[in-house]
Parts: structure tokens; sequence; C-alpha cells
């Protein structure tokens, strides 16, 4: 809705942020993301219900020269006001910022009320943007419906080649308001992953600069006009560089498409 520019491809946190502060893991997650940065990625999301996922970045992001080139976003994840306002405090301590790109509401909990506080929270810069989340089809018409009345900054939701859901009306409400859509679960949890176990991609994939199943999943998703982001989670370098690369090249137009649907329909 502001015309910000925002790479489309980030990384998410849940789960393979959630390590021990001292861990040989916290080495290697210091390399996911200056491997996404090397490649232009900004947008990082967690949430105070992703273990120490928060914390972790805190602490990998401190002392990096480039840790305000990222566009920090995380969640508020509790009902009531005053305890939603003392989880964000929270979240924004770990992640050492002293504002906030974006809060979301987590899986709408107590959404009526967090909206409020964010809206004042926004007036005061203590935020740049406010959202809303799920991860479920069946989230997708009260997402819709919330879009249509609060008009949130951004949205974020399930949507992969193998669950479409969210082609059935609300990408394009998100569209229609100027609502910014991060994706999360492209992957579909990694059942795409374990589909396509053992076969090769198609040739014509090279055409639309896609080398990697990886890739070719996500640029189906990017492909989507409405979607501005989308969020794979890793703990790996090299999938972090293989992610972020589906950024990159070409993007397939509707015929592809669909000739992608049919690709993995047939496998």
């Amino acid at each position: 809705s502001s015309g910000e520019m925002l790479p489309i491809v980030g990384l998410g946190t849940w789960l393979t942020f959630d390590v021990g502060f001292h861990s040989e893991e916290m080495k290697i997650l210091r390399k996911v993301l200056f491997e996404m940065n090397g490649k232009g990625g900004e947008l990082i999301d967690s949430s105070p219900m992703y273990g120490n996922s928060e914390e972790v970045l805190g602490i990998l992001t401190k002392a990096e020269k480039f840790k305000d080139e990222f566009f920090y976003a995380t969640k508020v994840w509790t009902s009531g006001k005053g305890s939603g306002i003392r989880q964000m405090q929270s979240s924004m301590k770990k992640m050492n910022r002293t504002y906030m790109d974006l809060i979301q509401i987590h899986n709408l909990i107590d959404w009526r009320v967090h909206v409020k506080t964010l809206r004042d929270w926004k007036d005061q810069g203590k935020i740049r943007y406010w959202g809303i989340t799920h991860y479920t089809n069946s989230s997708h018409k009260t997402l819709e419906k919330i879009i249509e009345s609060e008009k949130p900054d951004f949205v974020q939701f399930n949507y992969s080649i193998n669950n479409r859901n969210a082609e059935n009306g609300l990408l394009e409400t998100a569209r229609k308001n100027k609502t910014a859509v991060i994706i999360n679960r492209p992957y579909g949890g990694g059942s795409l992953f374990r589909k396509v176990k053992g076969k090769e991609l198609p040739s014509w994939c090279k055409d639309y600069d896609i080398n990697s199943w990886g890739q070719f999943f996500l640029k189906y998703i990017l492909s989507n006009e409405a979607v501005n982001c989308v969020i794979p989670g890793t703990s790996k370098p090299h999938h972090m560089i293989d992610n972020m690369m589906a950024g990159y090249g070409k993007l397939p137009d509707q015929y592809v498409r669909n000739k992608m649907i049919k690709t993995l329909n047939t496998i």
C-alpha cells in the first residue's frame, strides 16, 4: 500500500532458528543470513511462538554491518491488550530492534484487540506496518473479510502449487485492497519434495531459470502478481542460496503455470 519495494524471497524462522545460543548451529545460521543478504534478501519472519528464534535472530544480527538492511517481521500471539503489549515489547528487545518493520497478529488470536494497539504503535512510529496471519485453508474467508474491513498493510497465509485454495479469492482480495502478501508453507510442509524425490526437472524449466525443484515450487508462487514475498524456512546455507535464486531470472506466465501444475500431477 505504501509503494515500498520488497525483495520477493525472504526467510521464515519457524523451527530452523530455534537453537541453543552457544551451539554450532548458530555459526551455520549466521552463514544463512550472510548468504541471504548477499543475494539481496530482506524480510525475516519470526514469532514469540518459535522458541528461541527471535533471540537467536537478535544475537546473530547484532554484530553484523548489514543488520539494518533486513526487513524484520514478528508477531503477537496472546490474548488481551496488556499481554499483547508486553509480548511485543519483549519481541523487540529479543530481536534488538528499537522499532519493528512489521508486527502481525499470529493466527488471528484476539485480532480485534491487537489491531487497535498496532494502529496506535504505527502512528507512534514503533512499527512501520501491521498485518494478520494464518496457515490453514479454513482461515482464508476470514482473512478476506478482515482485509476488506480493516485494510491491514500485510497478510500472511499458506499457498503452494499443490494447495491453491488462496487462488479462489484471497489473493485477489489482497490485490484489490493493496494489502501486501507474504506466503508461508510454500513447500506444503515438505510434501512437495517428497513427491518429486528422485525425479528430474523437465528440460523446459531452464527457459525460466528454474534449476531445482525448490525454485520450481517458489517460482509458481512468485509468478502470481498478488504475491509480494515468500518465506521458506531453512537452516542450511546452500538451501538459502537456492531459495534466493528463485527471485532471479524469468517468472512463468499463465501458460507455463498451468504446465507446471500438469507436470506435478503426472509425477
